[in-house]
């Protein structure tokens, strides 16, 4: 009888929990029993590790009695990551590779029937969730997996492209006649390689806010939202630039951190949609008005990041905003707030992270003419009410600035002299927001409760003016404290110590509600 333990990751969400691969071989009927609350791809792993080992050149004990144990047995495991552990461990039950040694890796990787490994998902998630809780081992992962993980800072990353160069660092000493000696003896000095990555960011290709002619005053809004981190509503008829401008808005983001870089390709792992070569750019998710609230927020069985999540630490633009499902614009709204979504189900939690920024963009009406000086609109007041209460007043009070953005005729249109490029803007909202985490630590978006009086730091006429103000407008205690936030942004910008009257006046320019017909 032989016994071996091989150490792998299971992915629940962000969590990389520990799963321990036992391997049982015994005399008896000839069997395969794979155990531990497999899913269906789990399962399978059977004929992929079996036809992997023959095609090696190993011995694969097809007259042994095979059981194979995933513990913890509560745990669901999905995926094909399982597939190199479990090679390994019925290799080192039959004596093929020195167990012993195994006990310092953690292996992840799907075999194909000719023993090649195939990348999978959520390798730099389970890095960073072992440099997080500070475990200190070694990983083992497929080409493109490996290059993944080893952006997570003092990770210990090999990359290996086939079986038998895994199984080439734990032969046991023996004669140069040993079966897995020779099966490995002509295999390339490559297959098996430590990597390492300096984590340098790409620079991202990205359309420069100066081809959008006019709209000054749009995109004063988008350089108030990049500088203070504030969620963004453009409202005008169709053709007048609202998408432009959003696609143009990550351009204005200051550079990601190394924290912030990890968590959002943690996350890009997770749902298989990071690339090196997007390392270190801020992510702009923009899904089409038929999501549902499950592909915005997150959720399915094992819990997956939503949309929400994929723009964590960039940006949500959502175009034709009321044509999205209710109940899926309704679920934005503790995000907003929090910046964490939790996805709750009878059997399993899961937390994700979602400090994004949502930039809105919507016609004014359904005909999307109201207000038009060149097209006459065809809507009563009852339709532009049905469409403008699709986006309901809690929703509405979290989103900090409220953009009108007109059409321009084709004479201004033509005459109008490029603007500021997206290069000079960024490097404003990059001063801003440095003045805001030198004196508080965080975003002006973040402030709470007595960091508000604390840092927004009102003159007592600019005080009296939001009195008055928030009391004929009829705000809401968040929209006063959105207003602030939004002031003292403004403030930034103007490299002003104090919030000043015409700092607040102006944010209070973008607290305006939808104009009615």
């Amino acid at each position: 009888m032989g016994l071996s333990l091989v150490q792998s990751r299971a992915l629940l969400g962000l969590e990389a929990t520990q799963v321990t691969v036992e391997v049982h071989l015994a005399n008896g009927l000839p069997s395969f029993t794979l155990v531990g609350l497999a899913e269906v791809e789990v399962k399978e792993a059977r004929e992929r590790v079996r036809c992997a080992i023959q095609n090696s050149n190993l011995e694969f004990p097809t007259n042994r009695k095979i059981t194979v144990n995933l513990a913890p047995a509560d745990l669901p495991k999905d995926s094909g990551r399982l597939d190199l552990p479990i090679a390994l461990g019925i290799l080192a039950a039959s004596g093929q590779i020195d167990a012993a040694q195994l006990a310092h890796y953690e292996f992840a990787g799907e075999l194909s029937l000719s023993g090649e490994l195939r990348p999978v998902r959520g390798a730099l998630a389970t890095a960073l969730a072992l440099h997080t809780a500070q475990v200190v081992t070694k990983l083992v992962l497929p080409p493109g997996s490996a290059e993944e993980a080893a952006l997570v800072p003092g990770a210990q990353v090999y990359r290996a492209r086939h079986l038998l160069d895994v199984v080439r660092q734990f032969v046991p000493a023996g004669t140069a006649q040993d079966p897995v000696a020779l099966a490995t003896s002509g295999l390339p000095d490559d297959g098996w390689a430590r990597v390492s990555h300096t984590g340098v960011a790409t620079p991202a290709c990205i359309a420069d806010l100066a081809d959008v002619k006019g709209q000054a005053g749009p995109k004063r809004a988008l350089e108030i939202a990049a500088a203070g981190g504030h969620s963004l509503l453009l409202v005008g008829p169709p053709g007048s630039g609202k998408s432009m401008l959003a696609q143009r808005f990550a351009g204005l983001l200051p550079a990601m951190s190394t924290d912030e870089a990890l968590e959002s390709a943690a996350i890009g792992s997770l749902s298989g949609r990071f690339s090196i070569a997007h390392w270190g750019q801020r992510p702009t998710c923009s899904p089409h008005h038929s999501a549902s609230a499950v592909a915005l927020v997150g959720g399915g069985s094992p819990p997956r990041p939503g949309e929400i999540s994929l723009a964590h630490h960039g940006v949500l633009f959502l175009d034709e905003m009321p044509e999205f499902p209710r109940a899926a614009l309704e679920a934005l709204r503790e995000p907003l707030e929090t910046g964490t979504i939790t996805i709750s189900r009878a059997a399993r939690r899961s937390e994700f992270p979602a400090r994004f920024q949502l930039i809105g963009a919507m016609n004014p009406c359904p005909c999307g003419y109201m207000g038009s000086t060149t097209h006459a609109c065809r809507c009563t007041p009852d339709q532009v009410q049905r469409y403008q209460s699709k986006l309901s007043g809690p929703l509405l009070d979290r989103i900090d600035l409220h953009v009108e953005v007109a059409a321009l005729s084709s004479a201004e249109l033509m005459q109008a002299q490029a603007g500021e490029s997206t290069t000079v803007i960024r490097e404003r909202c990059t001063a801003a927001r440095q003045r805001a985490l030198q004196r508080q630590g965080k975003t002006n978006l973040a402030l709470q409760g007595q960091d508000i009086d604390r840092y927004v730091r009102l003159d007592d006429s600019a005080l009296q003016f939001l009195n008055v103000a928030a009391t004929r407008l009829g705000w809401s205690a968040r929209s006063t404290h959105r207003a602030l936030k939004v002031a003292r942004t403004i403030a930034d910008l103007a490299s002003a110590q104090n919030t000043e009257i015409a700092h607040l006046a102006e944010a209070m320019q973008y607290r305006r509600a939808l104009s009615k017909r």
